[in-house]
């Protein structure tokens, strides 16, 4: 189940307005600009900082954490990148951690969303190995009357990988549950009422 356009607009029109206000603080400000792009803004930062991690150790230096906001089209300037930098790294390690920095810009969710989302992940994984893949999909997600299924042009596992890259961050094939979370964070921001989330996710993956 993917999100709707019109979860996007109203989450990118949402984070939209809040970008015009002038006492948000850095962290606030890059997760507006994040949001502003649509539900996958936290998804599609995350893939510009792991373009700008030079040295693939899934941990981001200034330098590396500067360039990864330039790269993502985000207009911080020295002052201001040091100040977020600075906040996000709470242990003054000088580093920040791949996924604890993706965390911190998640939109906040109610613990019973996150319990929602943490149900679905577990039943989509299949084999309780704490990743999603192909083959875990094959058991809870049809594509038999996909398009592109019955004209023959793509195979059920094409398929269901092009499904899976909508939540896998890495396009490794594996979907972790941080990446699942992530990405259900953008499309909750577009969610104003618990009682809606809750009937979303149950509808999507028959909770």
């Amino acid at each position: 189940m993917a999100h709707s356009a019109r979860m996007d607009k109203e989450c990118a029109a949402k984070f939209s307005k809040q970008l015009n206000q002038s006492n948000l603080c850095p962290v606030e400000h890059l997760r507006a600009a994040c949001m502003a792009r649509g539900c996958t803004g936290i998804h599609g930062i995350g893939r510009a900082f792991r373009i700008a991690d030079d040295d693939g150790n899934r941990t981001l230096s200034f330098d590396e954490f500067r360039e990864g906001i330039r790269q993502f089209g985000v207009m911080f300037d020295n002052k201001e990148a040091r100040e977020l930098f600075d906040d996000i790294d709470v242990d003054h390690s000088g580093q920040l951690d791949y996924e604890e920095f993706l965390i911190a810009l998640r939109p906040p969710m109610s613990n019973n969303r996150k319990s929602l989302v943490y149900k679905a992940f577990d039943k989509l994984d299949r084999v309780k190995d704490g990743v999603i893949t192909v083959e875990d999909l094959k058991g809870v997600y049809s594509v038999k009357k996909h398009p592109d299924y019955l004209n023959g042009t793509k195979t059920e596992e094409q398929l269901l990988l092009k499904f899976l890259e909508t939540f896998d961050l890495n396009r490794d094939g594996q979907v972790t549950q941080e990446e699942f979370m992530n990405y259900y964070s953008g499309v909750s921001a577009s969610i104003d009422t618990d009682a809606y989330f809750d009937l979303m996710m149950r509808q999507a993956w028959k909770l």
